[in-house]
């Protein structure tokens, strides 16, 4: 079907475009905002501001206490710079610890991180804040989830952490800690999600493979906390257990899982040695038998065989 539409291309309505969306060569694009990232602020050593401020305290005393060559007016805007100034130096005096650093900011906006230790002269103009920057553990609580079959559990996570870069630990999340235990729970849940918790069919890949868990939490919490600054070490899984509500079935299913492996493994040694038995006696010669009478053999031979072992433990004869 054709659809024809009379009328000259000027004749043709135009689709109204915003003029704010377009540019002279096409859609303009919102310039992104710029990345917030971690940078020295500025400081000066302890040493040289105390110096300073002794000297502007005994320029204070000096003109307060010595004869008076000058008029009184000048005298007092001397005193008064001078005490503003010692005072401006007290203000800013600041002590560095390892492990820790002043992120300056002033009306909101990021201003340095000072990451040097010692005496420090920071201008009391800007805002300071302490930031933890040493080697942190968190350990969480269980944290509830389920396993490749739906089967719910319970997991315990420590995560070894620290704050690498302060501006986005500070401006791109409200609270880094909180962000990172949240983050640590999503990605528990996802990993764990995974794989079966136990494999009762066969030797098969399951959470009890704790060195793969922890590879696989630690690869996915670096990614997610490298944006907000944070450096992830390790995330090791403390605890995988079952939830309450199923423990008692699932432990139970267990059990009969490792007993069933446990006679099916007593089972192929009694037909192993019931095998070489039967091979010796037929190689050396010993016996003649047909097929009946070795298969009636083997069935002996494999009945005692398991009848004599001993029952898981009980004590051996002696």
């Amino acid at each position: 079907m054709t659809v024809t539409v009379q009328g000259s291309p000027a004749e043709l309505p135009v689709p109204a475009q915003a003029p704010a969306a377009y540019g002279v060569h096409g859609p303009a694009t919102a310039a992104p905002p710029p990345e917030i990232a971690e940078r020295p602020g500025r400081c000066l050593p302890g040493g040289v501001a105390v110096l300073t401020a002794l000297a502007a305290a005994g320029g204070t005393a000096a003109l307060l206490l010595g004869p008076a060559g000058s008029s009184p007016a000048v005298r007092g805007s001397a005193v008064a710079v001078l005490a503003a100034l010692t005072a401006l130096i007290a203000l800013g005096l600041a002590r560095g610890r390892p492990g820790s650093v002043w992120m300056l900011s002033r009306h909101g906006a990021y201003r340095g991180t000072v990451r040097r230790t010692g005496l420090l002269w920071i201008s009391p103009l800007l805002v300071r804040r302490r930031v933890d920057t040493s080697l942190r553990h968190w350990r969480s609580s269980p944290i509830e989830a389920t396993d490749a079959c739906g089967t719910p559990l319970q997991a315990t996570v420590l995560v070894v952490w620290r704050v690498r870069d302060t501006a986005r630990a500070a401006f791109a999340v409200h609270d880094h800690v909180r962000y990172l235990r949240e983050q640590v729970e999503a990605a528990v849940t996802r990993c764990v999600s995974r794989l079966p918790a136990d494999d009762f069919r066969g030797p098969g890949p399951t959470l009890r493979d704790t060195d793969r868990l922890a590879d696989d939490l630690t690869r996915i919490l670096v990614e997610d906390l490298r944006p907000v600054g944070v450096e992830v070490f390790s995330a090791q899984p403390v605890r995988v257990d079952y939830a309450p509500a199923v423990a008692a079935a699932m432990r139970r299913a267990q059990v009969a899982a490792l007993d069933a492996r446990h006679r099916r493994a007593a089972l192929d040694e009694a037909l192993t040695a019931v095998g070489e038995t039967v091979r010796g006696l037929l190689d050396r010669g010993l016996v003649d038998l047909d097929d009946y009478e070795r298969k009636a053999l083997v069935r002996d031979l494999t009945v005692a065989y398991c009848t004599a072992r001993p029952a898981e433990g009980a004590a051996p004869p002696v």
